[in-house]
């Protein structure tokens, strides 16, 4: 596994722990330029901005892009803890981003791989490549311990 993504990933994953702390589902981004530089970090913050499109990769190509003077984010990677879901990759493609690499699939809502695949689709006029599986243990207990939490809380009327 390429030393630079595993970096990377784990600053997307302290974002996702920063999160979890906020009682948001556990989910971090982290946009690179081509260079290495961070242009952004960046983690779920629907509950806190009551906003149903503050997803950390939407969150993190809005900061990204302030930060590029550009809405066209090429030649950028964006690492994210858990598989895009269908919103956050239709964002991906309209910003252009050039890779997409994150931790665990996300088998209800993802659109990188598992339910979609979205990058591969030649019907976009966009394709990128999609990595996947980096810091992968870490990515699936981290969002899975989050939900198993909050059942346990459910169902003890919390």
């Amino acid at each position: 596994m390429d030393r630079n993504h595993t970096e990377s990933m784990k600053l997307a994953l302290n974002e996702a722990k920063k999160a979890g702390q906020e009682n948001e589902v556990p989910v971090g981004a982290v946009l690179v330029s081509d260079s290495g530089q961070i242009l952004s970090l960046a983690h779920n913050q629907v509950e806190k901005l009551s906003d149903p499109t503050a997803h950390a990769e939407i969150l993190a190509l809005r900061n990204g892009a302030r930060k590029a003077f550009n809405h066209r984010l090429l030649n950028t990677t964006l690492y994210v803890t858990v598989e895009p879901c269908v919103m956050c990759m239709g964002a991906i493609l309209h910003a252009r981003v050039s890779k997409v690499v994150f931790g665990t699939y996300d088998p209800k809502w993802g659109a990188a791989g598992s339910l979609y695949n979205f990058s591969k689709d030649d019907r976009f006029n966009h394709q990128l490549e999609i990595v996947h599986g980096v810091c992968y243990e870490e990515c699936k207990t981290l969002i899975q311990d989050f939900f198993k939490t909050r059942r346990i809380e459910h169902e003890n009327g919390k």
